[in-house]
């Protein structure tokens, strides 16, 4: 079997951990490493691959069959287009752009170039997110009616040694919660407008730390989304769905979905319906159902090599983040105008 031969775009933090997956996927080599640090230069070493300071001219030389975007955000769409241009596949780390408009134009130039445009939104891998996704769009618990999702956590004070963090965009609804935008609209369906209150009153920086959302799906269901960086709490997607060892474990649910027929609890994945009667006062039935735990980064790595090969087809385009993105910065919208705003069809 060929190998498909990835180069990575920004060897940070995010970018090695994609390096560890490239090591560990049997479909991919890495090609090179693009980025101006030192750092860079000395991973690159460490992996033995080329180094280049420029990734133009790393994309020029070693012209690979797909990059891994995991730059700064602002660099994203600038880098997406020039591989666009050399006709390479590109995974990008999420959000696709720091402005909707870069987002769109870069999802508009991956079509003209006919390459695969994939966005890091990794969850959309994860079993427990899939079975979700099954169950609520399959009717499992009838026509839904409303949606409740909590991230709720309490970032280190270290944390925002960072300036960025501490400055509008650094904050909690774009780091964090358009995660969570994306699993919503992967399991029920497309958001028609959002309203919402932010509050920066507990560290007093320009970004907020604490915001509560209120949801409209097009499908008529209604959802809420409650967040903040400020608390010690058990509900949020990395401290119940154990897809990362960094965090420790909670056995809790941080998304409630709830229909005509029953309700369902997730990442425990807890069903319930009533036994015969639907009736406040009638007996409720509990199930919780199994999935086969894996790796959602390793999945997306597979998958990506899996489409560069041409023996997939991508599971998040350019233009689907871009409507997570477009969601998600509709939030802040909402906030500062006091007023719904109304996502395009």
């Amino acid at each position: 079997m060929n190998k498909v031969r990835i180069a990575l775009i920004g060897a940070g933090a995010f970018g090695q951990r994609h390096l560890a997956y490239m090591r560990r996927e049997p479909r991919c080599a890495i090609a090179a490493i693009a980025d101006p640090s030192l750092a860079a230069a000395n991973v690159a070493k460490s992996h033995s691959v080329p180094h280049f300071a420029d990734y133009r001219d790393m994309l020029d030389s070693v012209k690979p069959d797909g990059a891994i975007i995991a730059s700064p955000n602002s660099l994203h769409a600038p880098m997406g287009l020039a591989c666009a241009e050399r006709g390479v596949h590109l995974l990008v780390e999420k959000p696709l752009a720091d402005t909707l408009a870069a987002a769109q134009a870069l999802a508009a130039a991956a079509d003209r170039a006919g390459i695969a445009l994939l966005v890091g939104h990794h969850r959309r891998y994860n079993p427990i997110i899939e079975k979700a996704r099954e169950i609520v769009r399959g009717g499992g618990i009838g026509r839904l009616t409303t949606v409740v999702a909590l991230w709720l956590i309490c970032k280190p004070d270290g944390y925002f040694d960072v300036a960025w963090r501490r400055e509008p965009g650094g904050g909690p609804v774009l780091i964090n919660m358009i995660h969570d935008i994306d699993d919503l609209r992967f399991i029920c369906g497309e958001i028609a407008s959002v309203q919402a209150l932010t509050s920066s009153a507990i560290r007093g920086f320009a970004v907020e730390d604490t915001a509560v959302v209120a949801l409209r799906f097009a499908d008529g269901a209604l959802g809420t989304v409650n967040l903040s960086d400020t608390v010690p709490a058990p509900w949020s997607w990395e401290l119940t769905s154990g897809e990362s060892p960094v965090y420790p474990r909670q056995r809790e649910s941080c998304y409630l979905f709830s229909g005509t027929e029953g309700s369902l609890a997730v990442p425990k994945l807890e069903m319930w319906r009533y036994r015969g009667e639907k009736a406040w006062n009638a007996p409720l039935v509990k199930e919780t159902i199994d999935v086969v735990a894996q790796d959602p980064l390793t999945l997306q790595m597979r998958h990506f090599c899996e489409v560069i090969r041409g023996e997939a087809t991508p599971r998040i385009t350019g233009s689907d983040a871009a409507r997570t993105l477009a969601t998600t910065l509709a939030v802040n919208d909402a906030a500062r105008s006091g007023k719904a705003m109304e996502l395009k069809a």
